[in-house]
């Protein structure tokens, strides 16, 4: 998947062993000149690639701690549906303290993303009131009553405005410590309302009660119908209440 193109990084580089990555991709971690890197390989189109790639440049240079591409030798940002990254130390959220900074970090990359355009092929919550799919959404694979469901939850977000949401901040994809946050694992980023991002443990975002409700089943039904229809998308779509 993609590898052959490693080469064009340079001769001083090496896989070394691979890391948890998410379904579509196969995520290693690499030396490049002696350093530690991460390499993601898949099959997301260079319009896909050229969208988070660009992000990312943005918010590392705007002060955000996040994956920064690596450049082949040439200058481009990827090659072959491969992406080579920074990696970055650090541990997950434990304490309600931590999930606080996550919460500020998060809203930040919000402001920083104010009218940002939508990743290619990705749609919103509030698109698919409308639309029927969008990259790994398919409505029409999903049971009518789901659907209807999911669209309600989505039209309580309806005139809010929009930027980019990291779109699955869990512990896994957050680095911690004690002088900064990164948040890792951008493959579900798009532009989105960003109260998406801030249903988080205890409530560390410290929404408020009817905003906390509207994000959660929004954020339920999405999760339902991203990954619809293994075990965790039927079990989110049973929290989303019914219509």
């Amino acid at each position: 998947m993609g590898w052959e193109a490693l080469a064009q990084w340079g001769d001083d580089v090496v896989r070394v062993e691979p890391l948890a990555g998410g379904v579509a991709n196969d995520v290693w971690s690499l030396r490049v000149n002696g350093h530690l890197a991460v390499g993601r390989a898949g099959t997301r189109s260079d319009a896909d690639l050229a969208w988070e790639t660009g992000l990312l440049v943005h918010l590392d240079r705007a002060g955000l701690t996040v994956p920064v591409p690596i450049p082949t030798t040439d200058g481009r940002l990827f090659a072959d549906g491969l992406v080579v990254m920074t990696y970055l130390e650090g541990g997950p959220p434990e304490t309600q303290a931590d999930w606080r900074r996550v919460a500020a970090t998060l809203r930040e990359l919000h402001r920083l993303t104010r009218d940002w355009p939508q990743r290619p092929g990705w749609r919103s919550s509030t698109d698919l009131l409308h639309a029927e799919t969008g990259t790994r959404i398919n409505l029409g694979a999903m049971p009518p009553e789901g659907v209807a469901r999911c669209r309600a939850a989505w039209a309580r977000l309806s005139g809010r405005r929009t930027c980019v949401v990291h779109g699955d901040p869990n512990p896994r994809n957050v680095r911690i410590t004690a002088d900064r946050v990164a948040l890792i694992d951008w493959d579900e980023s798009h532009v989105d309302v960003p109260d998406l991002d801030l249903v988080l443990p205890g409530n560390a975002a410290g929404l408020d009660d009817d905003a906390h409700d509207i994000a959660a089943q929004a954020s339920a039904a999405w999760e339902a119908a991203v990954c619809w229809d293994d075990d965790y998308s039927v079990k989110r779509l049973a929290e989303v209440r019914p219509v």
